[in-house]
């Protein structure tokens, strides 16, 4: 399974990250280019550590989180379509400098190589593995890429 932890897999993400521009549209969802790239990087902050918009797990996670973690990282199946994003990750702004926020993102994406958050709390799925963050954050990202058909 591919993982944010993987140095090809970051390369990927990258190139598929810099083959965005203003003219990509979305095949599923309400986000554009510009709110997707700046959930994206406000959730990655998120996972590094660098930033903490939510406090700890949801009452519904604790419940259903571990069992829902399973089901996403047990294999390669991608994350389904129109998941909502989290009220701390929602973007209502719909502009900015596309080239500053992808590289941005992309300099996110370089910061996992270094990764040292092994004690990330994910707001639904609770306490995660180092090997459950290295394959969510390479679905994640993946998921809103393929979203914008990159």
């Amino acid at each position: 399974m591919k993982t944010i932890f993987d140095k090809s897999t970051i390369d990927e993400l990258t190139a598929r990250v810099n083959a965005l521009d203003e003219n990509s549209k979305p095949l599923w969802g309400k986000m554009n280019v510009y709110q997707m790239t700046m959930h994206c990087t406000k959730w990655n902050e998120w996972v590094l550590g660098i930033t903490n918009p939510v406090n700890g797990q949801e009452f519904l996670g604790k419940i259903f989180g571990k069992m829902a973690l399973k089901s996403n990282t047990k294999n390669d199946k991608p994350i389904g379509k129109n998941m909502p994003a989290g009220k701390a990750f929602t973007i209502k702004q719909k502009e900015c400098d596309l080239e500053a926020q992808k590289k941005t993102l992309m300099n996110l994406l370089a910061d996992f190589e270094n990764f040292s958050n092994d004690g990330f709390i994910h707001d639904f799925f609770g306490k995660m593995t180092r090997e459950q963050i290295g394959i969510f954050v390479y679905k994640h990202s993946d998921h809103h890429l393929r979203q914008f058909n990159v």
